[in-house]
């Protein structure tokens, strides 16, 4: 099995630390990571001595790093904070920023995996057509979450999702039930309207079933005690 590539976008490789797990960072979406091998102990050291940068690539649990192929698509994440432990171990939490194709392991002689990239950037669309997207995909969230929130008896303020249309899909897609797979594909798309839509047909599914389930939860919460009519 190897992993799907992408066509390459940027004109200039760039070489960065690479770190491949099974799981997907997606772009302006902060994730906590337990950093405990030797050898990512000593690129966390490098890193932070450096541009507290690194690159992520989903790795599926029970392949090997022979399985990403040249144009695979990762994204590159900041180092927000890091908590060290007494045993050298580190709790560390990390930004995606933008995103990279994969191009090849580099023989770097360090510990770590270091990679040769290069960008991978949106096409340019209608900003009428994205901006009427996002509209649909915010009010379509705002449901889900509004039942969802009532289904957990959560009265806490829902997230604030990002301006930015290119990150929106992205910041829902991290929140919703979506396997590392589908958020993969995700973050290969290289158009935001069409990341949109995806999103969009997602929420739209499960909008009517969680408000349907809300109402129920409401009325039995309530156990009959309805208001009360006096003869």
């Amino acid at each position: 099995m190897f992993l799907r590539p992408a066509n390459f976008i940027g004109v200039t490789p760039l070489s960065i630390p690479l770190f491949p797990l099974p799981l997907v960072l997606l772009p302006g979406v902060t994730i906590p990571l337990h950093i405990f091998e030797i050898r990512y102990r000593r690129m966390l050291a490098d890193c932070i001595a450096s541009d507290r940068k690194f690159g992520i690539v989903y790795l599926p649990s029970g392949l090997d790093e022979k399985a990403i192929e040249a144009g695979y698509v990762g994204t590159i994440g900041r180092i927000e904070a890091v908590v060290p432990l007494a045993d050298g171990r580190s709790n560390i939490v990390i930004v995606g920023t933008e995103r990279f194709a994969f191009r090849g392991f580099l023989d770097a002689g360090a510990l770590y995996h270091v990679a040769q990239i290069t960008g991978y950037d949106d096409e340019d669309e209608d900003p009428a057509a994205v901006n009427a997207a996002c509209s649909e995909v915010r009010n379509q969230f705002a449901r889900v979450a509004a039942a969802a929130r009532l289904l957990a008896g959560d009265d806490s303020e829902p997230p604030t999702l990002p301006d930015d249309p290119a990150l929106l899909a992205f910041f829902i897609a991290s929140l919703i039930d979506l396997d590392a797979s589908a958020r993969q594909q995700l973050l290969s798309l290289r158009s935001p309207l069409s990341r949109l839509v995806r999103i969009e047909a997602l929420l739209s599914a499960a909008v009517e079933p969680l408000e349907q389930r809300a109402m129920v939860h409401s009325s039995a919460k309530q156990n009959g005690h309805g208001p009360r009519v006096v003869s």
